[in-house]
């Protein structure tokens, strides 16, 4: 995957389209990401004990890869991703428009 944990990212479809967050929790299985501020979900907890009341609690839920486009901590712009490989044999991420590396 392009987008990894504490990348800075765009989101560019749904409803939260234009907001900017970091990556909390990536799940390469299917292909999301949670990002911080985004995809706002609330989940309803009953009450443990007899009396007490319950809870309602907020949390980024995932969202599709494809609606976040990584920004570049380099440039600060909208970058799209590719890979190169160094002469030491690491691998780094790479703007594929202006050939800067980060990581």
């Amino acid at each position: 995957m392009k987008i990894k944990k504490g990348d800075k990212v765009k989101v560019l479809a749904g409803k939260d389209k234009g907001k900017t967050g970091k990556v909390l929790q990536v799940l390469p299985k299917y292909n999301k990401a949670s990002v911080e501020g985004v995809n706002i979900a609330v989940k309803h907890l009953r009450s443990q004990k007899r009396g007490e009341a319950g809870q309602k609690i907020e949390y980024p839920a995932p969202i599709h890869i494809s609606s976040l486009a990584l920004i570049s901590p380099v440039s600060g712009k909208t970058v799209r991703v590719g890979y190169k490989k160094l002469e030491n044999g690491k691998m780094v991420r790479r703007d594929t428009k202006t050939n800067e590396t980060f990581e």
